[in-house]
């Protein structure tokens, strides 16, 4: 049984092995040899492997890693190690381990190629606009920013030529819209498609047709429908003309017709058919029945224009029912306008003026006293009845 350790006193050291406490003095006198040796400033010497030494068996001929100076020594010149300082740390060094110094030496080559190849990452490459940078995450930085530069230059160019794109696109659209609205035969006017109405008993609807079919062929859009419409009001018993297109190849013409409402004996046995304006609608040789005849001139001056005017105006403010009564109409002069009914009886209208009124009057005279032979409303607040 191993009898225990006698308690050390405070302060003092451990005692150390005896071969241990012998090889501290040589190795603190070769570290002091080394910082004395070495140059102050001087950049710390490559190590190389040195020649074998045949004397030491297991070294291969590399300095042993006791050889490197001490940490402080830089700037002081180094001194190679005592031949006694060689021969201990062989004989401490295990068999079959190379020293320190040998395996870098080994290791450099393949450090140095690694070391070549790493600041390539770091540097940012040609046109990146950026600082070259000392370190791995520097190169990280400048690989993003030129990542992000090349991006927004890319997406700019994108913007710029779908921008262009569109534009082209839009031009090409409108001017096929335009090629096809205005100069193709899509909406060509086709006679077929043509339609007219409203003409009455007095328009003649085959001149209406062969005005409007002179502009077959051409396109809606470009049809002149102002020209259209004064070509066909010139024309005769036209009072007026709504011309609407009907796509995509039709027109729709819709007439206001002239219809007589007189015809006035004329030189020769005609007689001239006249509207309520005084606008000779056709000029026949037989009166149209159902047609009252006046008795007056066509001059254009003189009374017999106003008397005229003044028989007309009666003639237009007259209810149908009682138009379609009157049989002739005569009027000497502008104040004296008569209308003959086809029972034989006279109304003395005057001249034009108040027409509706002395219509209701002559109405509720001609039911009160069936048997009187003329009514006179010249004056409607006074009538006369004989």
């Amino acid at each position: 049984m191993r009898p225990p350790a006698r308690p050390r006193a405070a302060g003092t050291a451990r005692p150390r092995p005896e071969d241990q406490g012998a090889a501290a003095p040589d190795q603190d006198e070769q570290a002091r040899d080394r910082r004395d040796r070495t140059p102050r400033g001087a950049a710390p010497r490559r190590r190389v492997p040195a020649p074998s030494d045949p004397a030491r068996p297991g070294t291969g001929g590399v300095r042993s890693v006791q050889d490197r100076p001490a940490p402080g020594s830089q700037g002081r010149p180094r001194s190679a190690p005592s031949a006694p300082g060689r021969e201990r740390a062989a004989q401490q060094r295990p068999a079959g381990q190379r020293p320190a110094e040998q395996q870098r030496a080994e290791q450099r080559p393949a450090e140095q190629q690694r070391a070549e190849q790493r600041p390539a990452a770091g540097r940012p490459g040609p046109g990146a606009g950026t600082a070259p940078s000392s370190g791995g995450r520097g190169g990280v930085v400048s690989d993003q920013l030129a990542d992000r530069l090349a991006e927004r230059i890319a997406m700019a160019r994108y913007r710029v030529w779908r921008r262009i794109g569109w534009t082209v696109l839009s031009v090409a659209v409108a001017a096929g819209l335009v090629w096809a609205a205005f100069f193709s035969p899509l909406f060509s006017l086709d006679p077929e498609q043509v339609r007219v109405t409203g003409q009455g008993t007095t328009v003649d609807v085959g001149e209406v047709r062969d005005a409007v079919t002179d502009e077959a062929g051409i396109p809606l859009p470009r049809l002149d429908t102002v020209g259209l419409r004064e070509e066909i009001l010139a024309m005769n018993a036209v009072k007026n003309v709504r011309i609407t297109r009907a796509w995509p190849d039709g027109l729709r013409v819709e007439l206001t017709s002239r219809e007589p409402v007189v015809a006035v004996p004329q030189p020769g046995g005609v007689h001239a058919l006249m509207d309520a304006e005084g606008v000779r609608v056709a000029t026949v040789e037989e009166v149209p029945d159902g047609l009252p005849s006046i008795v007056t001139s066509l001059s254009d001056a003189g009374a017999g224009r106003r008397a005229l005017d003044a028989a007309l105006s009666v003639l237009g403010a007259l209810p149908p029912r009682l138009a379609a009564d009157i049989r002739t109409v005569s009027a000497a002069t502008q104040d004296d306008v008569r209308t003959t009914l086809t029972d034989g009886r006279v109304i003395r209208w005057g001249n034009g003026a108040e027409v509706p009124l002395k219509t209701k009057v002559a109405q509720t005279l001609l039911k009160a006293e069936p048997t009187a032979t003329t009514v006179d409303v010249s004056s409607p607040e006074l009538p006369v009845t004989h």
